[in-house]
């Protein structure tokens, strides 16, 4: 295996010009840089990206924990987060809760440690904001709220319930089935406030159609990693409120949703009209092209990279909260 001091013998420097060379570190002439790169070309050296991070006091790796890989949600994103994470020379470490007992707390020690270079929480956590402002390692949430001093990257959901209230009262929705997580989530911070931001979508939702006169029912569907639950709630909606007239939920909910009523031989967008939340390919497989609030994974993956950089570069700044558009596509299963 060629190695640093094979690169030096054949472009004749010393071996710790190669490591100055090849780290970027220090003053090299061009003549003896022109040397070198010729000789790791010549030997086909390809230099060990971990070690020179390690150079630099770094690691390259980025942990990122979601609540399970199973959701099509937490699978689109952190697959475009891995993407830009690449791009940007960092590494991506993958933990999810429910598939991985105390991966959270093993994922912190390793940043404290300095195993990890930064954290990406997208998933719930029980500790206190005092917790993780004590890390004082580059840690950013995305749709949580971990408490002042940790940097943010949220949805706009107020906008996205705004959205879908709009379009229901447009279309003359009179009676209102609403699937999602479970109710608690809505205060589970205070009486008043959520550690987690997307509810706030259902609940402007929620005070829109009590504005509208627009009659609405809440199913909770479980916890995000109970996708079977989820079809259970559908099911039990279409049960409970037999002239229910729209549907919303997310991808996996509606397209549930559009099942049920299929093989209940109801008509949509005739009978029902049915809105997803996300935006992902669920939203395309559901037997119909479902009209969706889409969240732009894209844009939220780059949010988060350029957090995730800045923070390791350690470029002076206060603690940052970012909220990424979001956007109404309409599509056959409204009237």
């Amino acid at each position: 295996m060629v190695g640093m001091r094979d690169v030096a013998k054949r472009a004749g420097v010393s071996v710790s010009s190669v490591s100055l060379v090849i780290n970027g570190t220090g003053y090299v002439s061009q003549d003896m840089r022109a040397k070198v790169e010729q000789a790791m070309r010549e030997l086909n050296y390809v230099p060990n990206e971990l070690a020179r991070h390690f150079y630099h006091g770094r690691t390259g790796i980025v942990g990122v924990i979601v609540p399970t890989i199973r959701h099509p949600f937490f699978a689109t994103l952190t697959s475009q987060l891995q993407r830009e994470l690449s791009a940007r020379g960092l590494r991506t470490m993958l933990c999810s809760t429910v598939d991985a007992e105390g991966g959270e707390a093993q994922y912190v020690d390793m940043l404290r440690q300095r195993s990890l270079d930064a954290l990406v929480v997208a998933a719930h956590t029980t500790h206190d904001p005092d917790y993780w402002a004590s890390i004082g390692r580059p840690v950013v949430a995305f749709d949580r709220d971990l408490g002042a001093g940790i940097d943010q990257v949220d949805s706009d959901h107020r906008r996205g319930g705004a959205l879908i209230a709009d379009l229901l009262t447009r279309t003359g929705a009179r009676d209102v089935a609403i699937v999602g997580g479970p109710r608690r989530q809505f205060t589970d911070l205070d009486d008043t406030g959520t550690t987690f931001p997307t509810v706030r979508y259902v609940q402007t939702l929620e005070e829109r159609l009590d504005g509208a006169g627009i009659r609405h029912h809440y199913i909770e569907s479980g916890d995000v990693s109970d996708l079977e639950g989820v079809r259970r709630a559908v099911h039990d909606a279409f049960d409970a409120h037999p002239r229910l007239d729209a549907f919303v939920g997310a991808d996996v909910a509606a397209a549930y949703a559009v099942q049920e009523a299929t093989l209940r031989g109801i008509a949509v967008p005739g009978r029902l009209q049915v809105v997803a939340y996300d935006g992902t390919t669920v939203a395309d497989c559901a037997g119909l092209p479902l009209t969706v609030v889409r969240q732009d994974f894209a844009a939220i993956a780059r949010a988060i990279a350029d957090d995730v950089e800045e923070q390791i570069d350690e470029s002076p700044r206060g603690a940052r909260a970012t909220i990424v558009p979001v956007a109404l596509h309409e599509r056959s299963t409204t009237r």
